[in-house]
């Protein structure tokens, strides 16, 4: 994997945490929210998958943030 996709994977799973953390939900709150396994939400927090599309809409959905916030809160925390 190039080393630009693995800060992306890594920002992502940082975010997903972080985002997930913050309203309180266990991963398996999150997974029944977004309609995943718990075990795919351990994977994407642990930079070892990456989402599709629409799986990316669930968890946004399930964390209750529009795709383009999530992204955005994505952005700041990609290095310089």
């Amino acid at each position: 994997m190039a080393e630009t996709d693995e800060i992306l994977l890594e920002a992502f799973a940082k975010t997903l945490r972080k985002k997930r953390n913050a309203l309180g939900l266990s991963q398996e709150e999150l997974a029944h929210r977004a309609g995943v396994s718990m075990r795919y939400i351990s994977l994407l927090e642990s930079s070892q998958h990456q989402p599709s599309l629409s799986t990316l809409r669930g968890l946004c959905v399930g964390l209750g943030i529009s795709m383009t916030g999530f992204m955005s809160e994505l952005e700041d925390t990609l290095p310089a």
